[in-house]
């Protein structure tokens, strides 16, 4: 909520007089209806004394709600996350602030903030007098196993008489998201077989490393150094030329997710797609940490985050800006209606070299034969196949006559255990993106 966010005015009673009335608690309806009685029965009666014992239990209430809807508090409310993205299974602390910015002092005052159900109950806080000028906070936590992202607010004050013969609500207009996202498991820097390298000694030939005649020279520029000048190229283009400096290549990796609906079975937190979900999100911030450019790709084609010509993230982006993008789609990510992966297979063809990393649910002999094609020449292919049967084995076995480091996944392993047997010998090693050992492992692991 921004912060000075002001109530509505007047209190934004719906229905005027009738949302007043509508108001009124237990006991004031209680005196009305006894102050009614009262003097219908002085009325039969003929006892003045007791008209006007009925005639004040029956304004009181009235009384009570003609003041509190005339009542003109200025507060303004304020509300903070802490943090708004928070992994499932972690809690998240709200924190309000209401201030009276009036000259008046107000009177009781009754908090309720709306918060969805996956969250918890509705947080309720009694506030005593607030003085002009004075402010009152409180919080509280709310927690998700699952992921979303999820609406917190309009913050509610309920007014109420000093009597408590009336109760009016008021409410601001502003609300928050809280984003869930999927829980990530840390796993061990491993080099995978066949793996593309970082920064600097790729495969592909760098810049300025093929000896002078092979220097590709541009223009010279304001503040450059003058001993970089080509005076080769200077001389033949007639304006001052300079050398490149070596242009590193970044190491690639691309993670894949498969969110066909027909590919999974069972639902829920601990299923086998939530699974690939929180998966997917490990190895995403995995690979980040270790200086990759990673994009995510699912199988409607759709790449995150997508501003790059090639769907990887555009230089000079930051990666924490990156990850935070690819959890905020992954905390929302649901199934599709797509029927193969023919199209992140179409992506995959027009890409670059590269890490590839698949999350594949159920595959039929087609579709095992189109994911095996998905793997280039060039870079690792790591596959986790949901384990469903035997249609599993087949697609596990295809995958790795492919190329694939594949494995059927079962319910209840590790993905840290399953990453740490993907490099060759089951190698684990500190550094970051390099070459490693030839040769493709198969393995078996597991999700529910």
């Amino acid at each position: 909520m921004a912060a000075g966010e002001p109530a509505a005015p007047d209190g934004a009673v719906k229905g005027g007089v009738r949302g007043a009335l509508g108001g009124l608690t237990t006991r004031g309806r209680s005196f009305l209806a006894a102050g009614v009685a009262a003097a219908a029965c002085a009325y039969v009666l003929g006892q003045p004394d007791l008209l006007r014992v009925g005639l004040l239990l029956a304004a009181l209430p009235l009384v009570c709600v003609a003041v509190l809807y005339r009542t003109r508090y200025r507060v303004t409310g304020s509300r903070w996350l802490s943090p708004q993205r928070v992994a499932a299974g972690a809690e998240t602390r709200v924190r309000l602030r209401m201030d009276n910015v009036s000259r008046l002092p107000t009177g009781l005052l009754m908090l309720q903030d709306h918060v969805p159900y996956v969250l918890g109950p509705r947080p309720r806080f009694v506030l005593d007098r607030v003085e002009p000028g004075g402010k009152r906070e409180v919080s509280y936590r709310v927690r998700s196993d699952l992921r979303g992202r999820y609406p917190l607010g309009p913050l509610q004050l309920r007014l109420s008489d000093p009597f408590g013969m009336c109760e009016l609500t008021r409410s601001f207009s502003a609300y928050d998201l809280l984003t869930v996202i999927p829980r990530t498991e840390p796993l061990p820097p491993v080099r995978l077989a066949g793996e593309a390298p970082g920064y600097g000694d790729g495969r592909q030939r760098s810049l300025a490393q093929a000896g002078e005649d092979d220097v590709i020279p541009r223009g010279y520029r304001y503040g450059d150094d003058l001993r970089r000048v080509h005076w080769r190229s200077t001389a033949r283009y007639g304006e001052l030329m300079v050398r490149r400096e070596e242009q590193p290549q970044q190491a690639r990796c691309t993670v894949l997710l498969d969110t066909r609906a027909d590919a999974y079975e069972s639902g829920g937190p601990d299923s086998s797609f939530e699974w690939a979900v929180s998966g997917a999100a490990s190895v995403i911030t995995h690979m980040l940490e270790r200086g990759y450019a990673v994009r995510l790709l699912t199988d409607t084609g759709d790449t995150l985050p997508g501003d790059g010509s090639d769907g990887y993230v555009a230089p000079g982006h930051d990666a924490a800006d990156t990850a935070g993008l690819m959890m905020d789609t992954l905390a929302v990510v649901d199934h599709s209606e797509e029927a193969g992966l023919a199209r992140a297979h179409d992506v995959l063809r027009a890409g670059g070299e590269g890490l590839l990393i698949a999350f594949f649910g159920d595959l039929d002999e087609a579709q095992a034969e189109l994911a095996g094609r998905m793997r280039r020449r060039s870079g690792a292919a790591v596959a986790f196949v949901r384990d469903s049967g035997t249609a599993a084995s087949d697609a596990v076995r295809h995958l790795q006559e492919a190329g694939w480091s594949a494995s059927a996944v079962r319910p209840g392993d590790s993905l840290a255990e399953l990453w740490r047997h993907a490099g060759p010998g089951a190698g684990v090693t500190d550094a970051g993106p390099g070459v490693a050992g030839g040769g493709t492992t198969g393995f078996s692991g597991g999700w529910s």
